[in-house]
């Protein structure tokens, strides 16, 4: 089953793939939204012949399969960012990502980007009848990030989802929702009229050191490089072992309802997407054309379409039972990758490798962070913060990782359902 996002867009001519030998500035493998965020954010600073290099065609991963959501913060909580880091590097951090929020919204107008962005807001709705979560976050939020999240009451909240699912929430203005694939295809274009060149289905096979520089090795070809940006996500194999093996694939699923026109109000009477408090919580929001995108569940599992489908209803009538006979049209999942630390990895490693991996479930707008920040340190401009070296290129122990991972979501998952079954959703949820 295709995506929605695949299914709504019309893909310029291919890039060509590498073929031949030829020399460039910059290599930068991989055609998602941080790698073109990095080829872009060079071009924008006048930084000439920057050279990307796609596996499968640009948007393919997870920057062409998620969710939508554009807003500030990483994977990592806020309150273990603070922990870790301490008051004035976590804000540091913090707002470099809602910097990137700001800059997407510049880079829609100014490229002229038609990417459906409704700038609506995100709402975290409360899953527990424990007003004390919203209330610890609100306050997290405004004295330690400076960021104030607004209050919904439950009958406030209940006004605009229809469902007695929730016990409130904190609405999140500085945040929209878009078609990533759209915006992604945008940057991608944005970056070649700029002078940037991308070759498609030009997977990497190997990556050479060569004096001060690097050779980078395609099926059909080879680049000779200066500098080199690892940045291929959950979908990068056999290139670079130091920065693959600091990450974990990991699965997340997405489905789309068929037009509901006015019966999505029915369901969903607001503009803003929807995420809950839980630790694998559902996230969703309404499409232009009256369907709800709806995603959840994490897992190390890469499931096929029908399963997606099914799991991801089941979890949409739990919340709105109302819909009961809605038709699923679209069903996909797509690879995020993690680091332990649950941070990016945003640097370069000792040999000179540029990267930026491990997003998370999280990605939109910190992979324009990274964007920026490796531009701006290629270009001479300014180091990346020192607050990322706490974030290192930490083994992530591959299967064991994944088996470790997979027990973790699962504890999760129970300990959430107890909560929840703590303090029952009032009658009607």
């Amino acid at each position: 089953m295709q995506s929605f996002y695949e299914a709504t867009i019309t893909r310029p001519s291919a890039y060509a793939p590498l073929s031949g030998r030829r020399s460039a500035n910059v290599c930068i493998i991989g055609g998602g939204l941080a790698g073109l965020s990095t080829a872009l954010g060079l071009a924008e600073r006048g930084v000439a012949d920057v050279v990307v290099l796609e596996a499968q065609q640009v948007g393919f991963g997870a920057s062409g399969r998620n969710g939508g959501f554009v807003f500030g913060g990483y994977s990592l909580d806020c309150a273990d960012l603070l922990k870790t880091l301490g008051p004035a590097r976590a804000r540091e951090l913090y707002a470099l990502t809602t910097d990137a929020v700001d800059l997407m919204r510049t880079r829609i107008a100014r490229y002229q980007i038609d990417c459906d962005a409704t700038d609506a807001g995100v709402i975290l709705a409360n899953w527990f009848d424990e007003p004390a979560r919203l209330d610890a976050q609100r306050r997290l939020m405004r004295d330690s990030f400076g960021v104030e999240w607004e209050p919904l009451t439950a009958a406030q909240l209940a006004s605009q989802l229809k469902t007695r699912r929730y016990h409130g929430g904190l609405f999140e203005r500085n945040a929209f929702h878009f078609h990533p694939l759209k915006y992604v295809l945008g940057v991608a274009d944005a970056a070649t009229r700029a002078g940037v060149t991308i070759h498609e289905h030009s997977p990497v096979v190997r990556l050479q050191r060569d004096g001060a520089g690097f050779i980078v090795h395609t099926a059909q070809g080879a680049l000779d490089a200066r500098h080199v940006v690892m940045a291929g996500g959950g979908y990068a194999r056999n290139v670079y072992a130091r920065v693959e093996r600091a990450v974990l694939p990991i699965a997340t699923y997405v489905m789309a309802t068929e037009p509901l026109g006015a019966r999505l109000r029915d369901a969903i009477d607001t503009r803003a997407a929807v995420y809950d408090t839980r630790f694998a919580f559902d996230y969703y929001r309404p499409l232009p054309d009256t369907r709800i995108l709806w995603g959840g569940r994490i897992s190390v599992r890469d499931r096929a379409p029908e399963t997606i489908a099914r799991l991801l209803r089941r979890d949409l009538l739990k919340v709105y039972p109302q819909l009961h006979d809605v038709r699923v049209d679209y069903a996909w999942g797509g690879l995020m990758s993690y680091a332990r630390h649950k941070m990016p990895q945003i640097g370069r490693s000792a040999d000179g490798v540029w990267y930026a991996i491990g997003f998370g479930g999280h990605g939109m707008a910190p992979t324009t962070v990274s964007g920026e920040l490796l531009a701006a340190a290629i270009a001479g401009e300014r180091p990346v913060p020192d607050a990322f070296a706490r974030f290192g290129l930490t083994p992530a122990f591959g299967a064991l990782g994944l088996a470790a991972a997979q027990l973790t979501y699962t504890a999760m998952q129970t300990r959430d359902a107890l909560a929840a079954r703590r303090r029952p959703a009032r009658p009607g949820g």
